[in-house]
C-alpha cells in the first residue's frame, strides 16, 4: 500500500477491503450509511477482537473528508488504519491500545464530493453534491471548469487598464497589488477557469455554484438558519453524510475523542467556533490545552482555539461544526486537523492562519514560489500561457495547482505530511479512561453467608465521564454493577444491579505535590468498592461486572468457599 497519490471511491474502498481482509482479528468494515448519491459511507473497526466486544471498551472516532476537495483527510485515515493494523504485535503501545480500546475510523464521510474532485474532468464544490438551496441549474455568469481539458482547474488572467493585478518586478509569474495611485502600466484582470454564460461583452459575474451545502455546518450544536450560517442545510443534520455520523456517534456512547481530518493550514483546532475561552469549564480548557501541546509535541503542528485565532472574519462566528457539537452534545475531547501549510514548507513561519491571505509580504509569495520551483521541480505553479477563451478571446492560463499544492500535498509530499499523526491518535485513546479488576473475593460470614466484594479502578488519564461538560449534562450513566447468582442463592443485602458515581482519573493533578489548599492529596475517587451479602453453598460460583459506557466493561468470578 504506496501513499503517492489520491484515491478515487473503488480504489479506496479495495484499499479497506484488502486491510480489512489481511487482518481479520483486528479490523472490520461496517457501512454505517449512504451518500447523497447513493455511496456507502465505511467505518472501519480497529481493536483485537479476542480480548473482548468493540462496544466494551472505550473508543477514538476518527474521520476525513467531509469536504469534497480536501482528499488527504481519506489518506492521513487510511495510514492510520495500516499504522495500526501492520503495528499491532510489533509495537508494545499499538498493542496494549488495540488490546483494551478500539478506533473507529470513517475515512470518507462525504465520498461524492471526493469523487468530483478526483474525477479525470475535475468538479471542485465545497461539500455535498447535492443542489441547494435550490434544485435548478444556475444560469448566467462565469462557471468554473476546466476549459482546456488538462485535468486541472487553474486561474485566467485577462489584460485590463482597470485591473487590480500587475507582474511583480522579482517574478512575472507572480502578480501582486497595483499601487491605490497608480496608473499607466499593464494590469490584469484575475478570474477562475471557466467558461461564460450569457456574456454581454462587458460584465463578468461569477456563477453561482448549485450546489451551495456545507457538511461541517450541518451538525446539531449551534444550527443556524441559512441566512444567519452559510450552507447550514435546511435543518440540523439534514443531509444524509452527517446523519450516518451522528447516528453513529450517538449510538456509540463508549466514544471518548474524535479527531476530524480537514485541510488545509497545518494546525490543531479545538472548540469552541463560537464562543470565547472563558465559556468552557476550566478543567476541561486545560485539558484541551494538554491534549493539543501532546499534539503539538507530536506532529509539529500548533493547537490553537478556533474563536480566538481561525475566525474567517473577526466579526463572524462558525456555527454547526462537527467538533463543536462533539464536545457540546456527546461531551468529548474533539479537534479537527488541518493538514498541510504550504507556507511553513516554503518556510514562512511567523504568520497568522487566517490573516495571512488578506495580508503579508510579497516577500512570502517570492518564497513560495522558490519552493515550487526547487521542491516541487516546477508542478506547482503554472506559468501563463495563451489561450484563446470562446467568449474572451485572447486570455492567459495558468497560476497556482490549487487542489494539489494548496488543498492538498503535492503526491510526493503526501506521505511525509500525514504520518506525523498515528502516534498522537494512538495517545489521545490511551488517556481514555478504562476500568480494570483490582480484586473480587468472598468472605465467610459463618453458615452458608458470605461478604462478597468488587473493587475496580480507572487506570486512564481521564475521568470516566471524560469531560466536565458531559458531566454537567449527565451524558453518562456512572458506573453499573451486577452480581449473577447460581440457582439456590439468595441476595441477602445489595443490589442485583446498582448505579454507582464517576470515577476519576489523573488529569487535574497539579504539577508537583505542594501544600496549596487546591490539592488535597491522592484520595481513592479513582477507586469504587461494591459489597453483596449473599447467602449459598461452599462452591457455588458467582459472576461479577462492572462496566460504565465510556471506561469498559470488568468481569470477574468468585468461586465460594
Amino acid at each position: 500500500m504506496h501513499f503517492d497519490r489520491y484515491l478515487r471511491y473503488a480504489d479506496l474502498s479495495a484499499a479497506l477491503q484488502e486491510l480489512a481482509a489481511r487482518f481479520p482479528d483486528l479490523m472490520r468494515l461496517e457501512t454505517i450509511g449512504r451518500s447523497y448519491e447513493g455511496r456507502e459511507i465505511v467505518a472501519a473497526i480497529v481493536t483485537n477482537r479476542h480480548s473482548g466486544e468493540d462496544h466494551d471498551k472505550p473508543a477514538l472516532w476518527v474521520d476525513g473528508n467531509i469536504h469534497a476537495t480536501e482528499v488527504a483527510g481519506s489518506m492521513a485515515c487510511l495510514y492510520l488504519l495500516r499504522y495500526l493494523t501492520e503495528g499491532y504485535g510489533r509495537d508494545p503501545d499499538v498493542t496494549r491500545c488495540l488490546d483494551s480500546r478500539v478506533f473507529y475510523v470513517c475515512p470518507r464521510l462525504n465520498p461524492d464530493g471526493a469523487e468530483w474532485a478526483l474525477a479525470d474532468v475535475p468538479r471542485l464544490i465545497r461539500s455535498s453534491t447535492r443542489p441547494y438551496p435550490y434544485e435548478e441549474q444556475p444560469i448566467g455568469g462565469l462557471r468554473r471548469e476546466d476549459i482546456d481539458g488538462d485535468g486541472r482547474v487553474l486561474s485566467m488572467r485577462i489584460v485590463d487598464p482597470n485591473g487590480p493585478w500587475k507582474e511583480s518586478e522579482h517574478d512575472p509569474r507572480l502578480l501582486v497589488r497595483r499601487e491605490p495611485a497608480e496608473q499607466g502600466g499593464r494590469y490584469y484582470r484575475l478570474l477562475p477557469e471557466g467558461v461564460l454564460e450569457d456574456y454581454d461583452g462587458s460584465t463578468i459575474r461569477l456563477q453561482p455554484r448549485r450546489e451551495q451545502l456545507d457538511l461541517n455546518r450541518n451538525f446539531p450544536s449551534g444550527w443556524r438558519q441559512e441566512h444567519e450560517q452559510y450552507g447550514a442545510g435546511p435543518f440540523p443534520a439534514s443531509e444524509p453524510e452527517v446523519q450516518a455520523a451522528v447516528r453513529f456517534v450517538s449510538t456509540h456512547p463508549n466514544i471518548t475523542g474524535a479527531v476530524l481530518f480537514h485541510t488545509y493550514s497545518g494546525v490543531l483546532l479545538r472548540p469552541y467556533s463560537h464562543l470565547a475561552d472563558d465559556t468552557l469549564p476550566a478543567e476541561d480548557l486545560w485539558t484541551y490545552q494538554k491534549i493539543g501541546a501532546k499534539g503539538t509535541e507530536l506532529t509539529g503542528y500548533p493547537n490553537i482555539s478556533v474563536f480566538h485565532d481561525f475566525r474567517y472574519h473577526p466579526k463572524e462566528v462558525i456555527t454547526g461544526s462537527m467538533d463543536d457539537w462533539m464536545y457540546e452534545h456527546m461531551g468529548v475531547f474533539a479537534w479537527t486537523v488541518e493538514l498541510w501549510s504550504p507556507q511553513r514548507q516554503a518556510g514562512i513561519t511567523d504568520y497568522k492562519f487566517i490573516e495571512w491571505y488578506r495580508e503579508h509580504p510579497v516577500e512570502d509569495d517570492l518564497k513560495l514560489l522558490r519552493w515550487n520551483d526547487e521542491v516541487l521541480g516546477g508542478d506547482g505553479f503554472v506559468p501563463w500561457y495563451a489561450f484563446e477563451h470562446p467568449q474572451l478571446g485572447a486570455v492567459e492560463l495558468g497560476g497556482w495547482d490549487t487542489l494539489f499544492t494548496w488543498s492538498n500535498p503535492p503526491h510526493a509530499l503526501l506521505e511525509q505530511e500525514i504520518e506525523r499523526f498515528p502516534r498522537w491518535l494512538l495517545w489521545h485513546l490511551l488517556i481514555s479512561p478504562r476500568l480494570e479488576l483490582l480484586q473480587a473475593g468472598a468472605e465467610a460470614l459463618g453458615g452458608d453467608s458470605w461478604r462478597v466484594s468488587l473493587v475496580v479502578h480507572n487506570s486512564g488519564w481521564l475521568p470516566t465521564y471524560v469531560t466536565k461538560r458531559a458531566l454537567a449534562a449527565k451524558r453518562t450513566r456512572g458506573i453499573v454493577s451486577e452480581i449473577e447468582l447460581p440457582e439456590g442463592a439468595k441476595l441477602e443485602s445489595g443490589l442485583r444491579r446498582e448505579e454507582r458515581g464517576e470515577l476519576e482519573g489523573r488529569a487535574y493533578k497539579p504539577v508537583a505535590p505542594s501544600s496549596w489548599a487546591g490539592w488535597s492529596g491522592d484520595v481513592t475517587d479513582d477507586r469504587l468498592k461494591v459489597e453483596w451479602v449473599v447467602r449459598a453453598p461452599a462452591g457455588a460460583l458467582l459472576k461479577l461486572t462492572a462496566r460504565h459506557e465510556r471506561a469498559g466493561l470488568v468481569r470477574a468470578e468468585v468461586r465460594l468457599g
